[in-house]
């Protein structure tokens, strides 16, 4: 698959992140060095961990033909990075040393495999790196480590010897730093620890290191000394005969903050023709994380400057996850070694799968790639195992925390793979994050339990959370679940029309949003308008189906009438003969004065909202044809909730936005905004203004930016409405941006890098496989796209289980579910060729079998994993 392959000058921005779910992760970068080390529980893009690295020598008869790193070419510029500008690339690099000429990278997350050429060296060398990856099973899935296969293949004629060494620098950033060689059994360890002895710290930790070898040498310390001495010496030591002699300093002799870093070898004795293998296992142990982003501020009387200091961390401060699940970073690393076999089978299975989905290539990269986010330091997993994320990363600190729910609403990929992680975010939220007026700030706080945030809620935010709770519902239609949030859930939606809501949104009950809105373009809509009102209506819709589900006859009743108001309204009033709109007179100064006093940035509405100059509101959209203008209706489409605006008006919309809003060339236009699309790149705009339409002086933030969660939002619906041309132009316009030579293909970046929102792209998935389920009905069903075409295959998840579904190139009418994890209740199956059945049989056994509403219905039945439901 062409592009997942990667070489030459696109290799220069690969950083291919290996980490599990809330753990932090490393980067592997294009030419096989170790970068962005962001284990220590917040980012840490574009750093180094001193001369962490991978080496491999050749022996013959005790004499060395060859040494080198793991590395190919390192690309321009060679000037130096900001702190070392005029110096040349950093000695941590360690561009000066040996290495190969060149590498391919194949990057099917979470597997990466480098693939490493050079004709002077006398075999063939890769690399292939992972961590666990199993969908369900959230805690395989969220080990802080990175696990390698080094491969040798020795190509000549004659035997030789090739000694494999993993070099890893100690970074704890406290104390004294030491490193100690463990066994157990054939597995070799280094551990990485510093005499700072706080456990409850957040900078105390570890690293432990390890190789599965027979033939193993160690180095606890490389050499100590100034200048050059350390990675000479070493390089010395490396190179010379035989196996690396151990070298270990006297702790009394180290100072804070000393270089400390050790190296693990093991030797491979190959035949000539015959390939070996070495795996190492890199684990890292930070068990305490902290809010040091927005600490909660309390008063403690009595205590000196330094206790107060002290009980303020300790009060913002909490166990990782994964410091739940295992005692010590030495625990994680032999965890790994000792069920190695079964946890890289269980994510090769599902990459198989996952791969092996029928999708144009650019869907298929988008769906894939963007599932790094889940494993990046935008993600946290809670003591409890409750998932946090921020919206992306900065730099240095997660950017925009609190799981921001107008954010985290695009985001379809934890909800099926991981559906109770999901889930868990649903119980912060309602829990924790829900005020007693019904109003739900956007931004949890954490540690959890602490006052919600000042600001007032998201429209499309808070709207939003029901629509998920619907789906989450609908994933593992687990009843009794939706039963304890309900009240909450109820509480949130009727905020809508609250007399307690400052924002007015619906006083009235008319179905659409007319007050103060606002949003996820950071400010703020006056009246009415398409895409906050379809949000609110699909909210509706979604309360309707869950008020039904647990017995409240009287709110579905009140739902169902403000739903068929709103929607009556919208269609009458909203759309423009060609696309949908918002409804306002921008020279209307007085649509300010109910909010006056009351403002996010803390000043007079009028002040923050009027434009003297134009005489006119600022930040609206007025008639442009805005990306996300039947937002509300892609999530309908999802989760199965039905048309909310009229099908072909939809349609309509999507031609537009796809005629208006998406660029084959940004060369030509302004844009004051961030740049994440340029030159003669494309991409799809935020909103767009034909010719013949207003455009407002000061329109909505962020107007002429290319957001790749908005574009895949839009460019998934197109695919879902009919238009797949068009979907795929925007899909791959995002793709081709991430070509690894101008940005990295696994760190999609809007507001920071990881972003948490270009997880929209997992809808390509939905929309070509057309997948849909109600587990409390325990009901399946798939529509693809190009139903009729074989042969077809898609992977599926649900909260019970995974696995895929096939039709067959031989088989007319035929059609295969395979359940690969988990076990699934079913009892009805719905497919195009559901009428044309005439047998179905579970793992060889003939089904009784009938037919319903398209679906074909039996008698419930468990299918475990392996299992394989046949309809011919």
């Amino acid at each position: 698959m062409e592009r997942f392959t990667y070489g030459g000058t696109k290799l220069k921005e690969i950083s291919f992140p290996l980490g599990g779910i809330g753990s932090g992760c490393i980067g592997l970068s294009g030419t096989g060095r170790l970068i962005d080390w962001e284990i220590c529980n917040r980012p840490n893009k574009n750093s180094l961990n001193g001369f962490s690295h991978f080496a491999v020598k050749v022996e013959e008869d005790g004499q060395v033909l060859d040494a080198r790193v793991l590395n190919s070419d390192l690309p321009p510029p060679y000037t130096g990075g900001e702190s070392n500008c005029g110096f040349g690339p950093s000695r941590f690099l360690l561009a000066g040393a040996p290495h190969f000429w060149d590498a391919i990278f194949t990057g099917t997350y979470p597997v990466a495999r480098i693939d490493f050429a050079d004709d002077t060296f006398p075999g063939k060398a890769a690399l292939e790196a992972f961590n666990p990856m199993v969908p369900l099973d959230a805690d395989a899935s969220s080990l802080p480590a990175a696990c390698f296969t080094l491969t040798l293949a020795n190509t000549t004629g004659r035997a030789l010897d090739y000694v494999l060494a993993f070099s890893v620098n100690n970074l704890l950033p406290k104390g004294k730093r030491y490193n100690t060689h463990l066994q157990a059994g054939p597995v070799h360890l280094v551990r990485q620890q510093s005499t700072w002895a706080d456990p409850d710290d957040p900078d105390f930790g570890e690293l432990v290191f390890s190789v599965r070898g027979e033939r193993v040498s160690w180095q606890e310390d490389w050499y100590r000394g100034s200048w050059f001495d350390s990675l000479a010496t070493f390089w010395r030591d490396f190179t010379s005969p035989g196996d690396l002699k151990n070298r270990r300093v006297n702790l009394e002799l180290r100072q804070e903050k000393d270089e400390a870093m050790a190296t693990l070898t093991t030797r491979l004795t190959l035949m000539p023709g015959e390939t070996g293998q070495a795996r190492f296992v890199l684990a890292w142990y930070f068990p305490n994380a902290t809010n040091y982003w927005n600490p909660e501020k309390l008063d403690r009387p009595g205590l000196s400057p330094e206790e107060a200091a002290r009980s303020q961390l300790l009060s913002n401060t909490w166990k990782n996850h994964y410091a739940v699940l295992f005692p010590d970073g030495l625990a994680v690393n032999v965890h790994l070694q000792e069920n190695w076999d079964s946890l890289e089978e269980e994510t090769r299975r599902f990459v198989a799968s996952l791969y092996g989905s029928s999708l144009p290539e650019a869907a298929l990269e988008a769906v894939t790639a963007n599932l790094s986010l889940l494993r990046s330091p935008t993600c946290l997993r809670l003591a409890d195992g409750s998932f946090y994320g921020f919206e992306g990363c900065h730099a240095h600190a997660g950017c925009c925390e609190g799981s921001c729910t107008h954010v985290w609403n695009y985001a379809y990929a934890l909800p099926y793979l991981y559906p109770s992680l999901e889930r868990s975010m649903r119980e912060l939220d309602y829990r924790h994050n829900l005020k007693l007026s019904g109003e739900m700030p956007f931004r949890l706080q954490l540690p959890p339990g602490r006052a919600p945030s000042a600001f007032r809620a998201c429209a499309d935010g808070q709207l939003g959370g029901v629509v998920k709770v619907y789906r989450d519902f609908m994933v593992c239609g687990d009843t009794a679940w939706l039963k304890r949030l309900w009240p909450a859930v109820k509480r949130s939606l009727e905020y809508a029309w609250s007399p307690d809501n400052p924002d007015r949104w619906d006083p009235d009950r008319q179905g659409v949003l007319t007050g103060r809105q606002h949003h996820t373009l950071d400010m703020e809509l006056f009246g009415p308008n398409a895409w906050l009102t379809g949000i609110y209506l699909a909210a509706l819709q979604a309360g309707i189906r869950l008020a039904e589900a647990v017995g409240d006859g009287e709110a579905a009743e009140q739902y169902r009438g403000i739903l068929a108001r709103g929607r009556a309204w919208a269609d009458e009033n909203l759309y423009n003969g060609t696309y949908f709109i918002q409804k306002i007179d921008l020279k209307d100064r007085s649509l300010l004065d109910a909010f006056s006093r009351d403002t996010l940035v803390g000043k007079d509405s009028h002040d923050v909202y009027w434009h003297e100059e134009a005489g006119e509101l600022k930040y609206q959209i007025g008639e442009g044809c805005a990306i996300d203008q039947v937002l509300g209706q892609w999530h309908c489409d999802l989760t199965g909730l039905g048309d909310i605006f009229d099908p072909e008006k939809v349609r309509s919309a999507l031609k537009s936005i796809h005629r208006y809003n998406y660029r084959s060339s940004f060369r030509t236009l302004f844009n004051p905004c961030r740049i994440y699309g340029l030159n003669d790149e494309a991409g799809t705009m935020i909103c767009a203004w034909p010719d013949d339409c207003l455009k407002p002086a000061v329109p909505a933030p962020y107007s002429e930016e290319t957001m790749h969660g908005f574009e895949y939002q839009a460019g998934s619906h197109m695919i879902l409405r009919g238009l797949e041309k068009e979907g795929l132009q925007v899909v791959q316009a995002v793709r081709d941006r991430y070509d690894g030579e101008k940005r990295n293909p696994w760190n999609e970046f809007e507001c920071g890098s990881n972003y948490a929102r270009s997880m929209a792209s997992y809808a390509l998935l939905l929309a070509y496989s057309g997948f849909h389920c109600d587990m409390a009905g325990e009901q399946l069903s798939f529509r693809p796209l190009h139903a009729g075409c074989r042969p077809l295959q898609f992977f599926w998840s649900v909260d019970a289980a995974w696995g895929e579904i096939r039709w067959p190139e031989q088989a007319k009418n035929a059609v295969e579910l395979a359940v690969l994890g988990g076990c699934l209740p079913l009892r009805s199956l719905s497919v195009p060729e559901a009428a044309q059945i005439k047998q179905a049989r579970l793992d060889g056994r003939i089904l009784p079998f009938g037919f319903e509403n398209g679906a074909v219905r039996f008698e419930r039945q468990l299918l475990g994993r392996g299992a394989v439901l046949s309809l011919t």
